[in-house]
Parts: C-alpha cells; structure tokens; sequence
C-alpha cells in the first residue's frame, strides 16, 4: 500500500475510533512490533498490546464530542497528520490539540509512531 494511502486510512480511522472508542479498530492499524511514544520524555509503548493498553488507558473517563484529523503530510514512508478533540474529560470541557507523526510498513500498517499534544480547558467561545 502505498504511504499517501496508509495515512489517510490511518487518520480516517483514528478520528472514527477515537469519536466512539473503538481499541479493535485501532488495533488494526499497528504492525505487531510497533512502537508508539506519547510525547517526547515518556517511555516508549513497544508491540501492538502494549500500545492497545495505552490507549484504553488514554480513552477512560473521556467522553469525546468532536474529533477531526486533517489530511496527512506524506513524504517516503512517513505521515504527519495533525488532530484536534473536543471532549469531556470528567466534567470538564476540553480541547487536545495534537500531531501525530508515523512511518508505514509496505502493507499500510504502522511500524512506528509518536504524538505531540496539548490539553487545555475548552473556551467558551466555539469558534476556535
């Protein structure tokens, strides 16, 4: 598969799972040996499993409301693909805003990916 279309389907699918919680969509975006670091001091999340359990980790007491990725920026065999998540983190609105960077394997699936993000509370002006 093709890079341009590996990230698009990763993004694609990313914001479809991320909106509904979807760890089993997810889970078939990953090579086995992936490895995924979750900003840039903590440690690296090494094989599908480990990175499943982050997620799910990630995902509890967020209830999302909106989730956009944009149209990734392809070059060889890696992606960026920037994100935004409006959500519920308790009963606190949220805004995450992010980039996640990948490479991809000759058959779509992720081999190595790390994410940048940043959380503040959602302002009460929607317009951003």
């Amino acid at each position: 598969m093709d890079t341009r279309t590996a990230a698009q389907h990763f993004a694609d699918t990313w914001q479809q799972a991320w909106t509904h919680h979807d760890i089993d969509a997810l889970a078939g975006l990953y090579a086995d040996h992936a490895v995924h670091t979750s900003m840039p001091f903590r440690p690296p999340h090494h094989g599908k499993a480990a990175i499943l359990d982050y997620i799910r980790w990630s995902f509890d007491g967020e209830t999302p409301i909106t989730v956009s990725f944009h149209t990734p920026l392809v070059d060889a065999d890696r992606a960026a693909i920037e994100f935004r998540v409006h959500a519920l983190d308790g009963d606190q609105p949220t805004v995450l805003a992010g980039c996640v960077f990948a490479r991809f394997d000759p058959d779509g699936l992720a081999v190595e990916t790390r994410d940048y993000w940043h959380t503040q509370p959602e302002p009460h002006d929607h317009t951003t």
